[in-house]
């Protein structure tokens, strides 16, 4: 009875606050539109999201240096490729070589390489490509930071690390109140941390992965920003938000 009577004041918040949540979340895609809240649920530990999950609001997403890629040529098993982008945003492929690949996105890689085998080695082939690891993938920083924006991935990164290069906390953010949205298989995800105890290792720095959304609470918005902190009351632990 009380663990219900808890989820139906957190979820009577999370209708209250989810715009403003989903506004926030409006930088990680284009297609984004925010959705009614229905329901949330805790769970121990903030999971990892999988490769689908951190690309799923980013269908323009664009291929960067040592990103994993999967590269299939239907019917032509030999050409099939499981390769990573090197430093300078090739991508090697048997018969035509080294094939520019950073900025593109996946359709247009596929394109790309279908043009070079056509016009030597395969007649009309269909390709597919994939991305395995999204080692570029983005990351969007919000809130009470020097410098909010989107700041990419490279190999693996922490909480900490991510405010870093948003340039800090501003003057007036608080730190016990930084949330990490996240989705994972669908479903989207929400735990608070306190960045002062990180710092003091007091508690575990989390990991960051591409297509996260991390909002600083600041002082002056306390007021509005207290109810999107209600929604993940306990630190470390996340909130599973779903919707009708």
């Amino acid at each position: 009875m009380v663990l219900r009577r808890r989820e139906a004041i957190i979820t009577r918040k999370l209708i209250a606050t989810y715009a403003l949540v989903g506004a926030l979340s409006a930088c990680a895609g284009p297609n984004y539109k925010p959705e009614t809240v229905s329901a949330a649920t805790a769970e121990t530990e903030l999971p990892v999201p999988s490769v689908q999950d951190m690309t799923r609001d980013q269908a323009d997403y664009r291929i960067g240096p040592l990103d994993k890629l999967t590269v299939t040529v239907f019917g032509v098993p030999d050409l099939t490729t499981n390769g990573q982008v090197d430093g300078t945003g090739n991508l090697a492929m048997p018969l035509i070589g080294q094939v520019p690949a950073i900025g593109e996105t996946p359709l247009s890689l596929s394109g790309k390489i279908a043009a070079a085998l056509d016009k030597r080695y395969v007649r009309n082939p269909q390709v597919s490509v994939t991305v395995t690891e999204a080692v570029s993938a983005l990351v969007t920083v919000e809130g009470a930071v020097i410098k909010s924006g989107q700041y990419p991935v490279v190999g693996r990164t922490t909480l900490i690390r991510m405010i870093a290069a948003a340039g800090g906390p501003s003057d007036n953010a608080r730190l016990s109140e930084a949330l990490v949205f996240r989705t994972v298989n669908g479903k989207r995800l929400v735990a608070r941390f306190n960045l002062k105890d990180i710092r003091g290792a007091r508690a575990s720095d989390p990991e960051i992965y591409g297509n996260d959304l991390i909002v600083v609470g600041d002082n002056p918005g306390r007021q509005l920003f207290k109810d999107l902190v209600s929604i993940a009351p306990v630190l470390g632990i996340f909130y599973q938000i779903t919707r009708k």
